[in-house]
């Protein structure tokens, strides 16, 4: 199994933000139960924020209760924290990831510790050694923190990081729809330093999973948010719909759903020469979705060369987003 902050973890983690951030987020004890069954399946990397939903109910919140109610499930957990809120402008400033973590801290309430505390956005106007410096020297290196992670980095972002402290795990999106970091020199920084990589959105949102046929198929709150997320406005998502079709007929041919073969083609990239390990992190807020997403299935070497050829031929229309 890949190791992450010095535990064992499966190749398949969990995304929390589904939880607690979305227009009717699942009850506390529908939640719980998709927690549990995550730890039964070995997605026992879970990945949450301070800004996922609001303060009284946020990953931090949620993963409390549960807690207080399946106290033995805390050291099987390795947990990733992404704090601060990523508005505009980014503040990395002392003062503000002190607040950050201080607030992450109390709503925890010592039930576990944060094994990773990533701040969501770098701040181009606060050295990292700074931001780093403060997390390291008060936070870590004081027991009240694992170790750091970084998210939505550069490749330079990285190799200035090393430098001051162990970077534990770099979160990025990659998916079929989004494989920037393969080539963009993020990957081979996570591989040189053995840094694992967190892949959140392998469904690309739920766009791969097949469950959308047309525009007006889309989940409420994403038809809201078209601004930030481009992929999903009219004129993008008949456009990128000629890859979800693909991939479809893939996962047809393999007996598998689009989703599990998504997933699974992030996790395969671990294996290619100058890859780092990679542990994909699909989010759900159903028990049955999280059955399916954690399946892991093989990609043989001969399907990921028919994947390269179609990704070769497509470009997706629209940029990520946020």
């Amino acid at each position: 199994m890949p190791l992450m902050a010095g535990k064992e973890v499966g190749p398949i983690g969990f995304g929390m933000m589904g939880l607690t951030w979305r227009d009717n987020p699942p009850s506390d004890e529908q939640a719980f139960e998709i927690l549990r069954v995550a730890l039964e399946k070995g997605c026992n990397c879970w990945d949450g924020g301070q800004f996922y939903g609001p303060s009284e109910r946020n990953s931090l919140v949620l993963l409390e209760r549960y807690l207080a109610k399946y106290p033995q499930d805390a050291d099987r957990i390795v947990l990733n924290i992404k704090g601060g809120m990523p508005g505009q402008p980014v503040d990395a400033s002392a003062e503000h990831i002190r607040r950050s973590l201080d607030a992450c801290l109390d709503q925890l309430q010592g039930r576990k510790t944060m094994d990773m505390y990533e701040f969501g956005r770098r701040d181009p106007n606060i050295p990292l050694a700074t931001s780093l410096g403060v997390l390291v020297s008060e936070y870590v290196e004081t027991g009240k923190v694992g170790g750091v992670a970084l998210t939505e980095v550069s490749a330079a972002s990285i190799h200035e990081a090393v430098k001051v402290t162990k970077i534990l795990a770099v979160e990025v999106e990659l998916s079929l729809f989004a494989t920037d970091v393969l080539h963009n020199g993020v990957a081979a920084a996570c591989a040189r330093y053995g840094i694992p990589l967190i892949a959140y959105s392998p469904i690309g949102r739920g766009i791969l999973s097949g469950a959308f046929k047309k525009h007006a198929d889309l989940p409420k709150d994403l038809l809201m948010m078209q601004m930030d997320f481009p992929w999903f406005r009219p004129e993008n998502f008949e456009k990128n719909m000629a890859l979800v079709e693909q991939v479809n007929k893939l996962a047809e041919k393999k007996g598998c759903t689009p989703a599990q073969l998504a997933i699974n083609w992030t996790i395969a990239q671990s294996r290619r020469p100058g890859m780092p390990t990679i542990i994909a992190i699909p989010g759900c807020s159903t028990v049955e979705r999280l059955e399916e997403n954690s399946k892991i299935i093989d990609i043989d070497d001969q399907e990921m060369a028919e994947i390269d050829a179609i990704l070769a031929k497509f470009t997706t229309a629209g940029n990520r987003g946020m």
